[in-house]
């Protein structure tokens, strides 16, 4: 083979490559010799070997995970758990009641027709509709503040949320980067540093740059006197920018000059004798290369540290200390970069020149937790919600800005920590984990499926590529306007402002979705579930039918008609507090405890009708017919609340429904309408006599509802 044959070329640079080659386990973030599928080159050249593409890299895993059908939410499974409840429920019911007819030489065709229309009768037809409608009134309800719903079911899960996990950058932090402080050796704040560090900011022409533009914005500086000469500008090899000055008439450059040069800004002057400033003002040089960059990157080209005294020592014994004080910033959650100058005598300079610099401090850069972002937290704490932050940052970066923004006891778990761990390990420990810091994309999905496993319902808050599986994978996944478009597809639900207290209105707005939602099943399966099993249990004693079909789905349509508007209706304080979710212990206890208490009352109206007034069959049908639509329609004010009915008052359009329901159904039984369902008017003395049973059924229902809220937790 020739030397320059493409053979030899990738043998070379597959060579390279293993010669720097890593653990194959170490972070993403720490592959240093990888390059990412995606990714956009600012500059530079570079020459890679393509180790994997497509579906292979972690751009294409990515994509991978979001081709997978989305885990079904917290509500779509409590809905599914209802809904098998009930259809166990109906079909036992049924059967039973058609072959008991069927035993007692009831007309075949009858007996499957009452059946049938029993099984129309227990069944929450509008359960589809009254979701659709509740759910599209709070998604517009929640644009208007500024949360654009997606996926309509989110909503409810939105209500049902108890874990918040949200990225750091942009979210708890300002996403933006600020100068803390310009710090001498000795870790001591220094006008000093910063001075030279504002000179190379405001003088640079090169790479634009949040840096340079937090350096000018933190503290301002006379630097009329300085004279720019030459630039070296930064770039992603060296890693540094370095700028040539000339001092003009009364610019001076040494410690003790620019102490006088920064006066009164700094009040430490005193620090220097004025035989130190006699001496530095006496320099030869009259020109002054100042560098900055990334740390590590600056210390290697400089040869000696300037001491807070202003003297100048060899570097080689102070490396250690140098090092350990940039850890000491990291541990406190600061990016550290670091400043440097070297005295110079002529007009241009080149990279070749950056070297046996004087290292003189640190600045240190950090990311500002948001105003208010503490109190904001904690009101999601206070409405049930526990938040936790996934993030890539370093261990230190993310505890000093959970502890900022003041959540109680950080405990971490890093991504190296959390890939030793088993999954059943790991459902474990994500319960009682803060914060994770150095995560990658797959592992962010991992923690969300793990919260979930262990019996939270979770809301994940991302905005970037590497968040796309996560939101794929959370009960609600939400993302913002600004987001990328991947990440904004894979959310059920978009914030217009990347903004948590947009967040907690949305919270607030899907709960009372969510209580409405539940208002209607707990409707479905009290006043309308006793009915119908009366109808059943009645229809084995009763030489006739108590209703006919007809009027079991006229009974059936007039008690939903109030239910359509419960979208409307108001929601106690309570019921948006804390989260709430499908429990199906608890509505089949409120099903067994207002469904017998409906069947009390109906029995009492069945004995009233048969042997106080002696009704015929018409009679009873018509009578029965009343008692119930009308008791159903009242107890729906009752039930659509914990509170007494005088303390939580219905919405408006609830209550009018509800009494225009009450006055068709006296009607119907004194219009010709009538003698198409089989009804006929009543005399004076059973409408009395139902209308006692009404009242005392309603305040019956409000005692035991108070009985029951004490004893059964929701």
């Amino acid at each position: 083979m020739k030397s320059g044959s493409p053979k030899v070329i990738i043998i070379l640079y597959v060579l390279t490559w293993l010669a720097i080659a890593i653990p194959a386990e170490t972070g993403l973030a720490q592959r240093t010799n990888s390059l990412y599928m995606g990714t956009n080159v600012i500059s530079g050249t570079a020459i890679a070997v393509v180790v994997h593409t497509g579906k292979e890299t972690e751009f294409g895993k990515v994509s991978e995970r979001l081709k997978l059908r989305p885990p079904e939410t917290e509500f779509e499974i409590g809905l599914g758990k209802f809904g098998y409840f009930l259809m166990e429920v109906t079909l036992i019911l049924v059967v039973l009641i058609f072959v008991a007819n069927v035993y007692l030489h009831r007309p075949v065709l009858e007996s499957f027709l009452f059946s049938l229309a029993l099984a129309v009768g227990l069944t929450p037809q509008l359960l589809p509709a009254i979701v659709s409608v509740n759910l599209a009134r709070g998604a517009k309800k929640m644009a208007k503040k500024q949360v654009i719903v997606k996926r309509l079911p989110a909503i409810e899960n939105f209500g049902s949320m108890n874990v918040f996990c949200t990225d750091k950058t942009g979210t708890l932090t300002e996403g933006e980067v600020k100068i803390h402080s310009a710090v001498d050796v000795e870790g001591k704040e220094s006008d000093h540093v910063l001075l030279y560090a504002y000179l190379n900011a405001a003088s640079e022409s090169g790479y634009v740059n949040p840096i340079d533009a937090a350096i000018r914005e933190h503290k301002t500086f006379d630097i009329s006197s300085y004279q720019k000469l030459d630039e070296v500008p930064y770039d992603f090899n060296r890693k540094r920018l370095s700028i040539l000055f000339k001092k003009a008439e009364n610019a001076v450059f040494s410690q003790g000059e620019t102490l006088k040069a920064i006066a009164p800004a700094l009040a430490t002057e005193e620090r220097l004798g004025s035989a130190q400033v006699e001496q530095f003002s006496k320099t030869e040089n009259t020109h002054l290369i100042i560098t900055k960059g990334a740390l590590k990157n600056i210390l290697d080209v400089c040869s000696n540290v300037e001491t807070v005294e202003g003297k100048t020592i060899d570097i080689a014994d102070q490396r250690q200390k140098l090092h350990q004080q940039a850890e000491d910033l990291g541990s406190k959650g600061f990016r550290a970069l670091g400043v440097a100058y070297r005295d110079f005598n002529q007009d241009s300079f080149s990279k070749d020149d950056e070297t046996n610099m004087t290292f003189l401090g640190y600045l240190a850069l950090f990311d500002p937790p948001k105003a208010g972002i503490a109190d904001t937290l904690k009101e999601l704490e206070l409405l049930g919600i526990t938040p936790k932050m996934i993030t890539g940052d370093s261990k230190a970066v993310a505890m000093s800005i959970i502890q900022q923004v003041g959540l109680p006891e950080p405990k971490a778990l890093t991504g190296s920590e959390l890939d030793k761990l088993s999954d059943e390990a790991l459902i474990h420990r994500v319960q009682q984990t803060n914060f994770f810091a150095e995560v990658e994309p797959n592992q962010k999905e991992r923690i969300i499926i793990a919260l979930k496993k262990a019996g939270n319902v979770v809301g994940y808050l991302g905005d970037g590529i590497n968040d796309a599986s996560a939101l794929h994978a959370a009960d609600v996944g939400i993302s913002v306007e600004s987001a990328v478009d991947v990440a904004k597809e894979a959310a059920d639900i978009v914030l217009m402002a990347k903004d948590l207290n947009v967040l907690i209105e949305g919270v607030k707005e899907g709960r009372i979705t969510f209580a409405n939602t539940l208002k209607y099943v707990f409707m479905a399966t009290s006043a309308n579930f006793g009915n119908m099993f009366s109808m059943a249990g009645i229809s084995l004693f009763l030489p006739f039918l108590p209703l006919l079909p007809s009027q079991i789905l006229l009974t059936n349509l007039l008690t939903d008609f109030p239910e359509l508007t419960i979208a409307t209706d108001r929601v106690d304080r309570e019921l948006v507090n804390k989260p709430r979710r499908m429990d199906i212990k608890f509505i089949r206890n409120f099903m067994i405890v207002f469904g017998l208490l409906s069947s009390i009352f109906d029995y009492l109206t069945f004995g009233a009708l048969l042997l106080l007034l002696h009704a015929q069959p018409e009679q009873f049908r018509t009578g029965w017919f009343l008692e119930s639509v009308i008791s159903a329609s009242l107890v729906v004010l009752v039930v659509r609340t914990r509170q007494s009915i005088f303390n939580s008052k219905p919405g408006k359009y609830l209550l009018m429904a509800t009494l225009a329901t009450i006055g068709v159904t006296i009607i119907i039984p004194w219009r010709p309408l009538a003698r198409l369902f089989g009804f006929q008017p009543l005399p004076l003395s059973f409408v009395l006599v139902l209308g006692a049973i009404v009242v005392f059924y309603v305040t019956a229902a409000e005692n035991v509802k108070r009985v029951f809220y004490n004893h059964v937790k929701f």
